[in-house]
């Protein structure tokens, strides 16, 4: 339940008194405090942070109590195999039933991470990690105390052992600026380069490095920074991986959009209205979809010339606020975007209408992203109350509700990446949840 359904059915008892409070517990009304200055003031936020404590800590405790949960009423494992046999659920149904089963019976466990250097294993809050295309690796972002970001990898590889230990590596050079975007480039070969937005009290910086520069060799052997440049503040970035416009990653900036070629230099700008918050290229055609904080979502085909005062939007759809995270399906037919108003719709771009709508996401103002695996059927998204949701991609139901280890605050929202195949072809199935100086596995029964 939500914080206010509870308070709001208190209201419908007790008679509501402006500016005081009514205890439950207690039977007594309380003054609420207009400022901070006092000591331990009651105010609404407090009560509100209180209730949403109580809330996280009760549903940890059913948890760890309730070992087996079913996603739909009537749903086990015996009738799907049942139907299967009978031959009424196809195989890509029956995997994705079965996914479904097996998140709802994820159990909770702490990983132990281990590195070269030990003063780096702990040390420092997870802000972001992103996996590659295979989930062998993933990158992180960490805060650091003294202000910046510091970057490493995680090898997966260890998931699969019965220790549940990871091998990060990570380069202590780069920890100048904060980092608030960053995905996987594939220059070289697959996954091989890192695209990092950042910003600091000065303009900011766009950079590609080496994923080599995180590995255990030689320090003196490893490659330097591919392409670094200053721009005004970033906000997302997204590589090219069509034919025609490959080596190009994009940058989401306040009100235009940079298309750069990091082997020639070819750099292309496009004007837009607003400050481009998510962003993602097709890879059946050289298209960007970019999403902005007024709420638009349009698409550009970089092989346009650019030509003063010429629109490049093509494809248009519209939220009510600021778009936070897109998200291209496998087919491209189809869009997932999320916004600040905690709405979750998945769009046709042949008829640029919401077709489906995933409810129960919680966000007001945050830039939180989507984790779409279509393969298994599940869409998950981190809220700003700290929770982690799981939808079925197919129905919009809610799966399930995962409550964060750690206490709810802004500084503390989980990061995750889920998966059927953590730590590569063969790797395990489950999601990764990365919170304050922790890394959690939940595992499949």
């Amino acid at each position: 339940e939500d914080p206010s359904s509870s308070s709001s059915t208190q209201n419908s008892v007790v008679p509501e008194l402006p500016g005081f409070y009514y205890d439950s517990e207690k039977n007594r009304y309380f003054r609420l405090l207009p400022g901070h200055n006092n000591h331990n003031p009651l105010t609404k936020d407090s009560i509100q942070h209180k209730a949403m404590e109580c809330k996280r800590l009760r549903l940890l405790e059913e948890e760890e109590k309730q070992k087996q949960k079913t996603a739909r009423p009537g749903l086990n494992s015996s009738v799907l195999l049942q139907k299967r046999q009978l031959g009424l659920l196809s195989s890509t149904s029956y995997c994705r039933r079965v996914h479904e089963l097996k998140v709802n019976c994820m159990q909770r466990r702490k990983i132990e991470i281990h590195s070269p250097d030990s003063s780096v294993a702990g040390t420092n809050n997870f802000k972001i990690i992103v996996a590659d295309v295979a989930c062998e690796r993933i990158f992180t972002v960490n805060d650091v105390e003294h202000g910046g970001c510091k970057y490493g990898i995680i090898n997966l590889s260890g998931l699969g052992k019965e220790s549940l230990t990871v091998e990060m590596y990570d380069n202590l050079y780069f920890t100048n600026r904060k980092v608030n975007s960053v995905c996987w480039a594939s220059l070289t070969h697959p996954d091989s380069h890192l695209c990092l937005m950042g910003i600091a009290e000065t303009p900011g910086c766009a950079s590609l490095l080496p994923a080599s520069l995180f590995s255990s060799t030689n320090p003196g052997d490893r490659p330097g920074m591919l392409c670094s440049f200053k721009i005004s503040t970033a906000w997302s970035c997204a590589w090219c991986l069509n034919p025609q416009a490959d080596n190009c990653f994009s940058t989401g900036l306040t009100r235009r959009v940079l298309v750069t070629n990091v082997v020639t230099g070819h750099r292309q700008t496009f004007g837009t209205s607003s400050d481009v918050l998510a962003q993602q290229f097709a890879t059946q055609s050289p298209v960007l979809y970019n999403g902005c904080r007024s709420g638009e979502i349009f698409s550009i085909d970089v092989r346009q010339r650019n030509r003063k005062g010429q629109s490049w939007k093509a494809t248009r759809l519209f939220h009510g606020s600021a778009v936070t995270s897109i998200h291209l399906m496998e087919a491209e037919h189809y869009l997932m975007a999320a916004d600040m108003a905690g709405k979750i719709k998945l769009w046709d771009l042949r008829t640029t209408k919401c077709v489906k709508q995933y409810k129960g996401h919680h966000n007001e103002y945050a830039i939180l992203p989507l984790h779409v695996n279509e393969e298994e059927g599940l869409l998950t998204a981190v809220g700003q109350d700290c929770y982690t949701r799981i939808w079925s991609l197919q129905d919009a139901h809610l799966l399930r509700t995962i409550p964060s280890p750690h206490p709810s605050s802004k500084d503390a929202i989980p990061s995750v990446v889920f998966s059927s195949r953590l730590g590569g072809s063969r790797g395990v199935p489950g999601l990764l949840m990365a919170v304050k100086q922790d890394l959690y596995h939940f595992t499949y029964n």
